[in-house]
Formats: C-alpha cells, sequence, structure tokens
C-alpha cells in the first residue's frame, strides 16, 4: 500500500505522550514526539509528517502560537488539537489558525483516529471551518452521549440551564439521534 503515516505528538505531559504513541505504533502509525515549541521545531525540520496532534497548552506557551509556523513550515501537515480546556472561541480560533479539528481531553484513540478520518471521507470540511452552531451542537452532542441521554445531567455537565438545552435540543431536534 501507501508510506506508513508518520504523526507528530506535540504535548507537554510525557506520560500521555508515551501512551498515545504505544497506542498508535499499534496501529502500525510511526510517531515523533515533542514536549514544546523548540522540540516541535526541531521535529520538523528534520522530516516529514502527515499528521500533528497538538496540545493547546504546552507548559504556558500556546499551541495556537505554534499552530501557523507548523503549517508554514509544512502546508500539507493536518493539525488537529486537543485540549483539557475546551471552549467554543479556542475551537474556533485553532480552526481559523488551520487545525482541521479540534478534541477536547480526555480522548480516546478511536476518537482521535475518527479525528482526522472523518475528513478523509469528507475532503470539503478541510476547507471549511465549522460554524460556531456546529461546534456547538457537536459538543452538546457529545456531552450528551456521554451521559446517555440524560438531559438533566449533560446540562449541569455543560454548565447550562436545563431548560436552555432543552429548547437548544428542541429547535435541532436532529441533534439527538
Amino acid at each position: 500500500m501507501s508510506e506508513q503515516p508518520v504523526w507528530l505528538l506535540i504535548d507537554d505531559d510525557e506520560a500521555f505522550l508515551h501512551v498515545l504513541q504505544r497506542s498508535l505504533g499499534r496501529q502500525d502509525i510511526d510517531t515523533v514526539c515533542a514536549g514544546n515549541h523548540n522540540d516541535a521545531r526541531i521535529a520538523l525540520g528534520s522530516r516529514a509528517f502527515q499528521r500533528c496532534v497538538l496540545d493547546l497548552n504546552l507548559a504556558g506557551e500556546s499551541g495556537l502560537q505554534l499552530l501557523p509556523e507548523l503549517l508554514s513550515l509544512q502546508p500539507d501537515l493536518e493539525v488537529l488539537v486537543l485540549t483539557g480546556y475546551g471552549s467554543i472561541a479556542t475551537a474556533v480560533e485553532a480552526m481559523r489558525r488551520g487545525a482541521i479539528n479540534y478534541l477536547c481531553k480526555p480522548v480516546t484513540l478511536n476518537q482521535l483516529i475518527a479525528g482526522f478520518e472523518a475528513l478523509d471521507s469528507q475532503p470539503d470540511l478541510r476547507r471549511e471551518p465549522p460554524s460556531v452552531e456546529e461546534m456547538e451542537r457537536e459538543h452538546i452532542q457529545r456531552v450528551l452521549n456521554e451521559h446517555n441521554g440524560n438531559v438533566s445531567s449533560t446540562a449541569r455537565a455543560l454548565n447550562m440551564h436545563r431548560r436552555t438545552l432543552q429548547r437548544k435540543l428542541q429547535k435541532h431536534s436532529h441533534w439527538r439521534n
């Protein structure tokens, strides 16, 4: 088949990096790890990568600041931003700066891989970042699924009034399907 994919993993959490590296290795995905901006720059100068998993917070440095530099060094690099502190504002900013997807930790290996593969099956998504409404819908749907469709616990998890969530769900009743 085609050449083995090589991913650049950028995160300041060494334990997370090594677990992710081992897990991706089991899927025959070669990886290189970087723990900060400088290590990432060095890695990008040494070889070509197909994909990059970029943590939003790198020991006080912003992954969002590094993102345009990564893409200027390797324009075809697919960058997926991961964060433990997700917000719609940072998701929109990450997409505006060139990320192809944005996921909140904790994330499973399948979710991470799917974060890239969804774009492989729908190449048009690479060009047009999702709207704020689409991102909100996806986030609400993800949290709703995590809470097995329980609106009250989903509203608590989203720090949203239950009636507000119900109105959003009612307005877009297809969200729950």
